[in-house]
């Protein structure tokens, strides 16, 4: 008979099943949770359920697959900057064919890459990656209020009025959003660039806060996420390697320990 997971008592030698998966890099957190919801994660071959906890002990499977003890071991800690170009979308695979900026990362033998918040297809700049899913799932949770800033090209006449409004807040579909700040970065005819912050992710904020007025976005970059900068000279389609100075910054922000 199979030997059940251990579901309810909490003891230093079991963790959550999402939290395991999640810090090995097999995927956010998030991400897991939904693959235990699909039942595609089974332990100790019975399918899986959000809450159940697992020990050194457990078999765990996924998709069929089991995963052996070296896949459980959490893998080097590794984050990257990496540069999205236009035309690029953050998936891993697209069933439209589209290019994926996973084609352009470094080779893991162990654990695999997670995106830290991910751009649409026509938005460019910084995208943040990590082997620990951890990390990633910590820096996504709204309840670590994160600041992204991006550079934005707009198309249209800008007042002090609309200014006003994008930094007191606007009803979007899904409720008031704001910027924190909006800075004049120049430019010359139709188009002017600003640099806008914001403390949360919503899908096309930056763009639907701006159409809000009647504007039109034609360029948008991320240049910033929390402490990160977009690396200067960092070219579109490369990635490189998070200092040390960086991967502390990140680390302290969500409250985990310098090493994972």
């Amino acid at each position: 008979m199979n030997r059940k997971p251990t579901t309810t008592l909490a003891s230093p030698t079991t963790e959550k099943l999402q939290k395991v998966l999640a810090r090995i890099g097999l995927g956010s957190r998030r991400q897991i949770e939904d693959w235990i919801r699909q039942g595609r994660v089974k332990i100790n071959r019975q399918i899986a359920t959000i809450g159940d906890r697992i020990s050194s002990a457990d078999e765990i499977w996924l998709d069929g697959r089991k995963l052996n003890r070296f896949h459980l071991q959490a893998p080097p800690q590794q984050i990257l900057c990496y540069h999205k170009p236009i035309g690029e979308v953050c998936t891993r695979h697209d069933p439209d064919g589209r290019p994926t900026l996973f084609d352009n990362l470094p080779h893991l033998r162990h654990g695999r890459w997670v995106t830290i918040g991910r751009l649409d297809l026509n938005t460019a700049g910084l995208v943040l990656l990590t082997t620990d899913g951890e990390l990633a799932h910590r820096l996504m949770h709204p309840s670590y209020v994160i600041e992204r800033e991006y550079a934005v090209r707009i198309l249209g006449k800008i007042d002090d009025t609309i200014l006003k409004n994008l930094q007191e807040g606007v009803l979007l579909e899904d409720g008031r959003a704001r910027f924190n700040r909006i800075i004049d970065a120049g430019g010359l005819g139709a188009n002017h660039w600003y640099h806008v912050t914001l403390s949360e992710g919503r899908k096309h904020e930056v763009k639907r806060l701006w159409e809000s007025q009647g504007l039109i976005v034609s360029r948008l970059i991320r240049i910033r996420f929390g402490p990160i900068v977009l690396p200067k000279g960092l070219r579109a389609g490369h990635a490189v390697e998070l200092d040390q100075p960086g991967k502390k910054a990140l680390l302290q922000m969500v409250n985990l320990p310098k090493t994972q």
